[in-house]
């Protein structure tokens, strides 16, 4: 190996470790949950920490999105207005629409 091409291997491996360093650290991607026909779609979901779930209204009358212990609350949401909440720590988060009570979900965070 000669001494020109040195530098240009430390500047491969730096590039490939950047690569790796961004795979490794990058966000889950988010994940979606429908309001539609008075539910939920899906009711139950399991995510990594650091995922932002994003509810959507398909519903042509307003929900709402509220968990059991207040850790997140939407606004009222008409049709086809969303609402995200990034979760950073892992639990378990049961959520309602205090609009309709009997609406009811869970996201598993692990």
């Amino acid at each position: 190996m000669s001494r020109h091409s040195f530098p240009a291997i430390v500047g491969f491996l730096l590039l490939v470790a950047a690569a790796f360093a961004a795979a490794v650290f990058a966000s889950p991607e988010p994940k979606d949950v429908t309001i539609d026909n008075f539910s939920f779609t899906a009711q139950t979901i399991t995510v990594p920490a650091g995922t932002e779930v994003r509810w959507t209204n398909h519903d042509d009358i307003p929900h709402t999105v509220v968990s059991d212990d207040k850790t997140f609350k939407s606004k009222v949401l008409d049709t086809d207005q969303s609402f995200s909440y990034a979760f950073d720590k892992p639990g378990t988060y049961k959520y309602f629409c205090s609009i309709h009570p009997k609406m009811t979900g869970t996201v598993v965070v692990q």
